[in-house]
């Protein structure tokens, strides 16, 4: 009798291993399968060294260049706890757009006491859809902010100016947001969260909104590139890419630009869409709109996984590479010509 319990328990252990085994292996086929899916995107990379500036892209170099020095440079730190406030930004915004004729407004909002506003500008389409494009034109205390974001801030009026005498079937909405750095981040007091809430409550039609955050440090160098545990074995370990980052239910939306990136863009590039539960995702504007159910992205030159002077006061204009932003407009401008153009 004793050999008979001994052998059912052994046979009862034995199985449970085996399932235990084959949930494991079956945990990680799944896993790994998953992995994959969020770190795969459609259309061939470009591969290689970022090129100097193409003449197409000659006029845009040194206007982009001009706004991180003029923002970067002379402003400095962009912050409400810094030494003055968020109006001089401001209004070189302003005054860049209306020098395109554009008709820019004040998104206006108080928070804890404190004033402060959006610039939103519009190129109207035929429809009722917006298409937003969107940078964050503060920066952390005492960081002068040239690629976190004054980089994000120039390309966006580049595009503003490139696309200013267009007429688009969907309308171009172009807003430079207040308070995405700390202590707003991730709160009602970010200028994304507003205007995505506004925009939610004015029942508009967003087809999806990209969000320009850190786009000027490159390098072509090996180990230059850092990432979350885990992920550095799906990319390259070299700083050279853009990167296109969405939650789960932004997918169609990222995979789609980024296809059209691709096929334009002499520069390399990388996703990742991922649960927005993942804190790495959720590093600028497009959180807001995810709140609020917006297809949203972030293009990126990924910030903290890369960039040294990442929130620190040798974040200046000249560690940038104005030959990849200037890449970057001109294909995020053949990207933007089919969201909003066909």
């Amino acid at each position: 009798m004793r050999n008979i319990l001994v052998n059912r328990m052994l046979s009862l252990i034995g199985g449970l291993f085996r399932d235990l085994v084959v949930a494991t292996i079956a945990f990680l086929v799944v896993g790994i399968g998953f992995l994959f899916w969020m770190t795969s995107a459609p259309g061939t990379s470009y591969h290689g060294h970022i090129p100097a500036v193409a003449s197409g892209n000659s006029e845009s170099e040194p206007l982009l260049r001009k706004h991180v020095y003029k923002l970067a440079g002379e402003m400095g730190a962009r912050s409400q706890w810094a030494d003055g406030d968020l109006r001089e930004p401001e209004g070189y915004i302003l005054e860049e757009l209306r020098a395109m004729w554009l008709l820019p407004e004040l998104e206006e909002f108080e928070y804890k006491g404190e004033l402060f506003a959006n610039v939103i500008a519009e190129i109207t389409g035929n429809t009722g859809e917006i298409l937003v494009l969107g940078a964050h034109y503060d920066s952390v205390e005492m960081a002068p902010g040239a690629d976190d974001n004054a980089s994000g801030v120039a390309i966006l009026l580049e595009l503003a100016r490139q696309l200013t005498d267009t007429t688009p079937n969907r309308t171009l909405r172009f807003v430079f947001f207040a308070n995405e750095e700390p202590p707003f981040f991730m709160s009602e007091g970010m200028g994304s969260y507003i205007n995505a809430k506004n925009s939610y409550q004015r029942g508009d039609q967003i087809i999806g909104m990209i969000s320009l955050e850190s786009l000027g440090y490159f390098s072509n160098e090996r180990d230059t590139q850092r990432y979350p545990p885990v992920l550095d074995l799906f990319y390259p370990d070299t700083g050279n890419f853009v990167a296109f980052v969405g939650n789960l239910s932004s997918n169609s939306f990222l995979n789609r630009v980024i296809s059209n990136f691709r096929s334009h863009a002499r520069i390399p590039s990388e996703s990742l869409v991922a649960p927005q539960v993942f804190p790495f995702v959720n590093l600028s504007d497009q959180w807001s709109f995810w709140l609020y159910d917006y297809d949203a992205i972030m293009v990126t030159d990924t910030a903290p996984f890369r960039n040294p002077n990442y929130h620190r006061e040798s974040d200046t204009p000249e560690t940038l590479n104005y030959d990849a932003m200037a890449e970057i407009t001109s294909s995020l401008l053949s990207t933007i010509d089919d969201l909003a153009y066909n």
